[in-house]
């Protein structure tokens, strides 16, 4: 099927991937809710400032197994909203351990921001415009790029490529669904 080519899917706009990214980020709200709810009730913790570094050590694990597992099963579920799929670079479903590597690299989206921030002692607003040019930088680099792939899935061996129209069930447009 030529249509399947890894060559013939497309990469979608960069504004589609960062209304993805949105969506992503309120449904990730209820994942990490519970989450830390779920910490906070183990560990008996009554203040917020108690056990900080350990509830954000298990976020980020929790965030790391979520993405990981859906990333291997192609899409999360603002993914399969905006018809984005995650491949390898053959276009090929992500093995576990290629998803990890992935979830890990896409800390190089905030890292850099948070170490320029703290070797420029500047918090709150300072801070948040700090990472604001530094993700417009990420972007600018995707946008330029030879394959538009950010930074992450390029070092990755990823693609985010756009389903809508390849004819596939989870791809098809409304339109396409519809009986006639």
């Amino acid at each position: 099927m030529a249509e399947s080519a890894p060559d013939r899917l497309p990469t979608p706009s960069l504004g589609r991937r960062m209304a993805c990214w949105l969506y992503e980020g309120m449904l990730l709200f209820g994942v990490v809710f519970v989450a830390g709810y779920l910490f906070s009730s183990l560990t008996q913790t009554r203040h917020a400032l108690q056990n900080r570094h350990a509830l954000q050590a298990f976020i980020f694990v929790v965030c790391g197994i979520y993405f990981t597992w859906f990333w291997s099963k192609g899409q999360t579920l603002a993914m399969k909203t905006w018809h984005l799929r995650i491949t390898d670079r053959n276009g090929q479903p992500l093995t576990q351990a290629r998803a990890l590597i992935r979830y890990l690299l896409s800390w190089l989206w905030f890292l850099p921001a948070l170490a320029i921030s703290a070797a420029l002692n500047v918090t709150g607003s300072a801070a948040l415009s700090v990472w604001v040019l530094w993700a417009g930088v990420w972007m600018l680099a995707a946008r330029f790029g030879p394959d538009r792939q950010f930074l992450h899935d390029r070092i990755a061996g990823t693609r985010i490529v756009t389903t809508a129209g390849t004819g596939s069930a989870a791809g098809a447009s409304p339109t396409e669904n519809r009986p006639t």
